[in-house]
């Protein structure tokens, strides 16, 4: 599966910089997966991974294919675009098809830069793409709810059972909420997946602070800034600092980010929070013809994780050979791993883990 981010936020946030920052840097980099650009404002990106290199040189395979990443860059929102200002709706439809939300907010202060509220101010900021975004998602649910409470007179209990969770869901967001953060049954996802509401998708924050705040300034302090509750994930980044990484190196990135008291790219730590917000992890098959990452859910079973390679797969599934990564490095590869009796054969109830080395056998 590929997993697709929407970057939101204000004019002049950073936002575009970023999304250039994050994708073009992949480029110089993944030789394997070069950056392209399916249209002006979606990236593709590879999902670092050091775990794909040390099992390609044990296979030494033709080709290394890791998993992706696509980033959205939506058009910058301004205050009553739900109701038509700015873009208006014109940004709902790229956002509705994402797994997930990253709001950037600027955080640094360059009078160089305009505000288009004239002021920094990261509380005020958030709030107002937050509110845009559940008015627009509120427009959605009233338009929906007028058919659910006339088809749901006539008694039929799936159609009751429909008005009654659109109902619950009104005044969640009326009072603020993202719909996301509540508690939903699967059966109340499922219902509601048609609707494609912005809200149920999970948000993560990246706050644009200055070169010299983004290794020292704490998320604590973040957090406060923006208002959000303790525990709340908060990414710092530097955008001027990801858009400088663009020309250098892997040495020179490695020596910059030193210099700079930052372990790693801005790039990884939203990668990262986007698996672990969406409740996403990696597996891998390798062999002599390639190398490959896959993404697949926390808590999928084999034939599962066999369907993310092809339907069929999923179908016809008997059984799958696993080793984890690391046997299979430290065994130089199958044959080794088998020898140790590492190779495991597990059914269609196996919980896959994250790093599996899988080879999946299907009628």
């Amino acid at each position: 599966m590929n997993i697709q981010i929407a970057i939101v936020g204000l004019p002049n946030v950073g936002k575009s910089t970023l999304f250039n920052a994050l994708t073009k840097s992949q480029a110089a980099q993944a030789a394997n997966y070069p950056f392209c650009t399916i249209d002006p404002n979606v990236g593709v990106v590879e999902v670092p991974d050091e775990r794909l290199q040390a099992l390609a040189k044990i296979t030494n395979p033709k080709k290394i294919i890791p998993a992706i990443v696509e980033f959205v860059d939506v058009a910058g929102l301004v205050k009553g675009a739900s109701q038509g200002e700015g873009l208006g709706n014109q940004f709902l439809s790229h956002i509705r098809e994402c797994h997930a939300v990253a709001q950037v907010v600027r955080h640094f202060k360059e009078k160089d830069i305009t505000h288009v509220h004239d002021s920094v101010d990261p509380k005020r900021d958030r709030e107002i793409i937050e509110s845009e975004l559940m008015l627009a998602d509120l427009q959605t649910l009233e338009k929906r709810m007028h058919k659910a409470a006339s088809e749901a007179r006539g008694g039929a209990k799936e159609k009751v059972i429909y008005n009654e969770l659109l109902e619950r869901i009104k005044p969640q967001l009326e009072s603020g909420k993202w719909l996301s953060t509540l508690e939903w049954t699967d059966e109340d996802r499922e219902l509601l997946r048609d609707l494609h509401l912005i809200t149920m998708k999970p948000l993560m924050y990246i706050v644009n602070v200055s070169e010299n705040d983004v290794a020292t300034i704490s998320e604590d302090t973040l957090r406060n800034d923006l208002g959000l509750p303790t525990g709340t994930a908060v990414i710092p980044i530097s955008a001027k600092v990801e858009s400088e990484l663009i020309a250098f190196s892997e040495e020179e990135a490695k020596d910059f980010l030193q210099e700079l008291g930052l372990k790693e790219t801005g790039l990884r730590r939203v990668i990262r929070e986007a698996y672990d917000l969406l409740g996403l992890q990696t597996y891998f098959t390798a062999g002599e013809m390639e190398v490959r990452a896959w993404t697949v859910r926390k808590g999928a079973k084999g034939p599962e994780a066999a369907g993310v390679i092809h339907t069929d797969f999923e179908k016809g599934f008997i059984k799958a050979e696993v080793i984890d990564w690391k046997d299979y490095v430290a065994c130089n590869g199958e044959s080794g791993a088998r020898e140790k009796g590492l190779l495991r054969i597990e059914g269609k109830d196996y919980l896959v883990r994250d790093g599996d080395v899988m080879h999946f056998r299907f009628n």
